[in-house]
């Protein structure tokens, strides 16, 4: 991985653009949360997760779609991340699934897709959002997992999560291993980020709240800003 020598001058000039981001987005910067400097020849793959008849979990209150949401964070992401200079792209663009709708097994289609579009983009990393879902009403709180064995992809993890956990109420306090398909699927760094529990009604309410998806998805830029300058 290539890095970018800034001088003080660009340096500065970076510092401004991560300030004028934050006010555009209306997020006030917590004092905990660093800046960082850029790197160069980065790409981001953002995954989100589900879609078409595949909804995921629901709110418990407002039946809110995963899968709406999880597009909605990606994007949010994405923007923020192309404000920096890091160029993004996504599986899913829309509501529908990616999976062939003459498949056999549709799920297993779309997963397929998913790593083939993370083949031909060879990322830097990879994100996948998603949110939580579990019958005790009282879980809560935003979580990243990685790949079992992979050490470049529990960095990735632990610098978001530390961002999360300095700045979102709830969030655990330290990344987990995940045996799940979009982190499976690729030896490249490569994290699943559950944003929240939608079965909690508190958060169910926050993770539709345009305030806190900014700040949510400003948390994570950091967090990839800090791997990239690790």
């Amino acid at each position: 991985m290539k890095f970018l020598v800034f001088n003080k001058k660009a340096i500065i000039i970076f510092l401004i653009i991560i300030s004028s981001l934050a006010i555009v987005l209306g997020i006030s910067i917590n004092k905990n949360i660093q800046t960082f400097m850029p790197v160069n020849n980065v790409s981001v793959v953002i995954d989100a997760g589900h879609g078409g008849i595949d909804g995921g979990c629901k709110g418990k209150v407002t039946g809110v779609c995963e899968s709406e949401l999880n597009l909605i964070y990606a994007k949010n992401l994405a923007n923020q991340l192309n404000a920096m200079g890091i160029v993004c792209s996504l599986t899913r663009t829309d509501n529908n699934g990616l999976y062939d709708k003459n498949a056999t097994n549709l799920k297993k289609s779309d997963m397929q897709k998913r790593k083939e579009i993370i083949e031909k983009i060879n990322p830097t990393l990879v994100l996948s959002i998603h949110m939580n879902s579990f019958p005790l009403a009282s879980a809560s709180g935003a979580q990243v997992f990685y790949k079992k064995d992979s050490q470049s992809g529990k960095t990735l993890a632990d610098s978001i999560q530390l961002q999360l956990n300095k700045s979102i109420k709830g969030a655990k306090k330290s990344s987990k291993v995940g045996d799940y398909y979009m982190v499976n699927c690729t030896n490249l760094p490569a994290v699943l980020i559950e944003c929240g529990y939608l079965s909690n009604i508190e958060e169910e309410k926050l993770l539709q709240n345009k305030d806190y998806q900014n700040k949510f998805c400003y948390c994570l830029c950091c967090g990839i800003i800090d791997f990239l300058n690790k």
